[in-house]
């Protein structure tokens, strides 16, 4: 038999048994080894090879030692799954199993897992270990920080902090301005910057600054955490890292690896550069809004004077811009954030220069009597302008940049460091267009010398939008962008009017009114989809109802009555049913409120938003007169949104620029985004129903000869504004009008009357707005083929079909009214004024409003104002709310 294959020797005696009673005997050295057993290792497959002799053992320890390793070998083989091969020098054999001890006198490197340890304490780290992690990760970040530090070195802010262009462009590619390197900066001396400017900025931003280190660990890790999670970096939290940040504009980008060569940079410069240095060149590299960088560029941008005859009062307000100049500066920036009105911003600046102010009494920078002498804002100029962003440029420019930041393309600091190229939509000619067609009316009709006290303050706006693409063709935003800051285009808080009215059709058309013998919540469900000949009444001082028939109330329960425009009633007693076609042509009033309690507000809000308006320029939807305007959206949602119906119900956001470029490549490029707001059922019989306006109602002066025009006049209560929103298959305008004081510092801005502006006994619609809308659609058409709307569908059924030897005829086939042999209007004897016969919410007259009493706009119906201060939402006089971009972006 080969040696592979031989039987090991079986211990004699017993056994098993015995042969544990050997092994144990072994282990404790006191009992007899097994019979054949020497105690010699190689008995355990330990031997030294063949032939040689076996070593004496040198003592009682020494043989303890052998013993115990013998255990150790036998114990290994008899784990399970070694195998049947188990004998001495196998492959199972001792000294062969995994996990085996080191050979006697070896140690490993790492001691870990643990020798000599069983189970879970195998996996405990020793505290040497531990503690030698510790000493090499601490050696590690010590040795990384020693090589950052010597590896950064201290710049030079009055070489980095630089500024480049950024190039817009009309639609057709040709240049429009280069703007944004304009910077205007000055640099001073330490001792010129006054001393209540440096510690109003100690005061507020860094307290410790005469004495730290020049960084903030707490600042440091929460900046390092934000940016791990995606978000903002929050800034340098000290003076010295606000003056390495502005020092190292040529790198903005927000990443960890910046951010910590930025510590280390702020370090060096702490400990190396003097603190009146760093304190100088941080005020002299800040930007404190309206292009100014450094204290003695923003003292002569706010205060016409040098730095160092700055007062305590102004230097604290100057601390205050440089927490941001778009919600600090008193002028306001609306374009680049609605909220940023120029009360809000007053209120803000004031209450940030406040607490400046206190906390330099707090710090001992400022006696308690010097500071009681500045409680109320420094008298500030106008901000100054690059004279290439005047006329309409400044307007344009200033819309770009909204959309870039606020759909965040491009930051705002990005911006201001320049070096783009942005493509805008902007259509030169139609621009140039726009502005001709509102200066003729203009010059025509306003003359303040003449009329001081009714041709003042007069203002308007517009916006010209493509159905087919969103893109805003043109705007009008102002006489001049130097100096008429508020964008008239965009953001003013001028209410809507009826121009409101094509969006309760809308809803009536698109939802249906609600079933007037079923609960709330089953009438929400049965409804029945309006036809543009259902009949309503045009009674004036008609007593609204809610959906289910009951009287509607306010919260005093006083009821509604609701007048239309000059206490006029459409249609012929008893009923005064006129359908719907001609309550939009002649903009009646009780019609549209009924119709929208009908179909629910809320339901008419939906529609408004569907179509385009954004939320937070639409008053909320308690008060019956929601339906009638008493929202303030902007001229370029108003275009937007009528777009919607001009596009058979295709809505579209409008935007502003196409595309973006820099050194980069291209970093932008405008998708389309299209939504279906509405069938384009309901869509094209709105537009077939806004034709008649301008076929025969009350938008007759719009009328484009050999084309077709759709639109809707606008009046609100007070005669305070008044609109035109109109289009063709091609393009939609809004003109907006109103009086309105623009001293943008006034904290006490309100809508100003227009009875007898312009020579006319009042503004409508009807009359400047669409003649401006007239000559700029002319114009703007001129070299575009005449295109017609698409036929509409029959929609609904003719709901409130009552018969009545009175009631109007419904319209031909082709959506045009059929005349009455009787006139559809009645008129009685002159009845007296609104605010006559109707007090606020007067039980016999309630219309509500702030401007007491009933609607009293012009041909257009009109609109009753918000009854409450509470209940319009985003609807305050001049509030700017509804604006473009008014929290997201269009």
């Amino acid at each position: 038999m080969s040696e592979h294959r031989r039987k090991p020797p079986q211990p004699q005696g017993g056994g098993r048994a015995a042969a544990r009673r050997g092994q144990s005997g072994s282990s404790s050295g006191r009992r007899a080894a097994p019979r054949g057993a020497t105690g010699s290792p190689s008995d355990y497959g330990l031997g030294y090879g063949s032939g040689e002799e076996e070593r004496p053992l040198g003592g009682r320890a020494e043989a303890r030692r052998a013993a115990q390793r013998s255990v150790g070998g036998r114990r290994r083989a008899a784990e399970p799954g070694r195998g049947h091969r188990t004998g001495p020098g196998g492959p199972n054999g001792p000294g062969r199993g995994r996990g085996r001890a080191a050979p006697p006198g070896r140690k490993r490197l790492i001691d870990y897992p643990r020798a000599g340890k069983d189970g879970w304490r195998r996996w405990v780290p020793s505290w040497k270990f531990v503690s030698a992690l510790a000493v090499m990760f601490f050696g590690s970040l010590v040795a990384v920080a020693g090589i950052g530090y010597a590896m950064v070195g201290v710049p030079d802010i009055q070489k980095t902090a630089t500024a480049q262009n950024n190039v817009y462009y009309w639609s057709d590619g040709s240049q429009m301005v280069a703007t944004g390197g304009e910077t205007n900066r000055q640099i001073i001396d330490y001792a010129q910057i006054p001393a209540a400017l440096r510690y109003a900025v100690i005061s507020q931003e860094n307290k410790t600054f005469e004495t730290d280190s020049g960084i903030d660990p707490k600042g440091i890790a929460r900046a390092v955490f934000n940016m791990a999670r995606g978000g903002d970096t929050q800034g340098g939290s000290t003076i010295t890292q606000q003056y390495v940040k502005n020092a190292m504009l040529n790198d903005q980008s927000q990443t960890i690896s910046r951010k910590f060569k930025e510590i280390f940079v702020a370090i060096k410069v702490g400990a190396t550069v003097p603190k009146d240095q760093i304190m100088a060149g941080y005020l002299n590299s800040a930007y404190y809004g309206r292009d100014d960088y450094g204290a003695q560029a923003a003292a002569r941008g706010y205060f016409n004077k040098d730095a160092v005859d700055l007062n305590p009062g102004e230097c604290a307000f100057l601390a205050a811009m440089l927490k941001g100049a778009t919600y600090y500066d008193p002028a306001g920036a609306t374009s680049i954030d609605p909220a940023a009105t120029p009360q809000a911003n007053q209120k803000r600046a004031l209450t940030q220069m406040q607490d400046t102010l206190n906390k330099m009494v707090e710090y001992g920078h400022l006696s308690p009597a010097e500071r009681a002498k500045y409680t109320t804002l420094p008298k500030v100029q106008n901000p100054r302008s690059n004279s290439a962003l005047s006329g309409q440029t400044g307007y344009l420019v200033d819309l770009a940049k909204a959309y870039l930041i606020n759909n965040k393309i491009i930051t705002a600091d990005d911006l201001q460091q320049g070096g783009y190229s942005i493509y805008t939509t902007f259509d030169k000619t139609k621009v140039n267009e726009l502005k001709a067609a509102v200066q003729k009316v203009q010059k025509a009709n306003i003359k303040p010398k003449e009329r001081p006290k009714t041709d003042t303050h007069v203002q308007f706006g517009g916006a010209s939008v493509d159905p087919a693409t969103g893109a805003i063709k043109a705007i009008y935003g102002g006489e001049d962008a130097t100096k008429h800051f508020t964008n008239n285009a965009d953001a003013t808080g001028a209410q809507m009017g009826s121009t409101m009215k094509p969006f309760v059709l809308a809803a009536a058309m698109t939802w249906g009114v609600r079933d007037k013998d079923l609960g709330p919540s089953q009438a929400q469900d049965e409804r029945t989809i309006v036809s543009p000949k259902s009949l309503y009444s045009g009674k004036n001082k008609l007593k609204i109802k809610d959906y289910d028939g009951s009287i509607w109330k306010n919260e005093k329960q006083e009821e509604w009555l609701q007048t239309n425009d000059d206490n006029e009633s459409y249609g012929s007693p008893p009923n005064y049913q006129i359908d719907l076609r001609e309550a939009m042509r002649e903009s009646v009033n009780s019609a549209f409120v009924q119709l929208g309690m009908d179909v629910g507000l809320d339901k008419v809000k939906e529609a408004a938003m569907n179509a385009g308006l954004k939320e937070n320029s639409l008053t909320g939807t308690s008060f019956p007169s929601f339906s009638i305007g008493i929202s303030d959206p902007s001229a370029i949602r108003m275009a937007g949104a009528y777009a919607t119906f001009a596009a058979s119900g295709e809505q579209r956001d409008p935007f502003s620029v196409q595309r973006v470029t820099s050194k980069d490549g291209e970093i932008f490029k405008h998708k389309d985004q299209t939504k279906q707001a509405f069938t384009k059922q309901v869509a094209d019989n709105v537009t077939d129903v806004l034709k008649t306006v301008v076929e025969k109602g009350t938008g007759t002066s719009a009328q484009l000869p050999g084309r077709d025009v759709a639109g809707k006049t606008g009046t609100t209560d007070g005669n305070k504004s008044a609109w035109f929103v109109g289009y063709t298959p091609q393009l939609s305008t809004s003109i907006t009008m109103f009086r309105m004081d623009d001293d943008e510092t006034n904290k006490n801005r309100t809508f100003l009357e227009m009875y007898g502006t312009g020579g006319k006994e009042k503004i409508h619609g009807a009359s400047f707005p669409a003649e401006i809308w007239h000559d700029y659609m002319e114009d703007a058409l001129k070299d575009e083929p005449a295109e017609k709307f698409p036929t509409p569908e029959d929609i609904g059924v003719v709901v409130n079909d009552v018969p009545s030897p009175s009631a109007t005829p419904s319209a031909t086939e082709t959506g045009d009214p059929t005349p009455s042999p009787t006139p559809s209007k009645t008129r009685g004897k002159p009845t007296p004024t609104a605010t006559e016969t109707c007090g606020s919410f007067s039980w016999q007259c309630t219309t509500g409003g702030t401007d007491t009493g009933g609607t009293t706009g012009g041909t257009d119906g009109g609109v009753t104002s918000d009854p409450t201060a509470t209940e319009s939402s985003g609807n305050s006089k001049g509030n700017g709310n509804g604006g473009l971009f008014g929290g997201s972006t269009g």
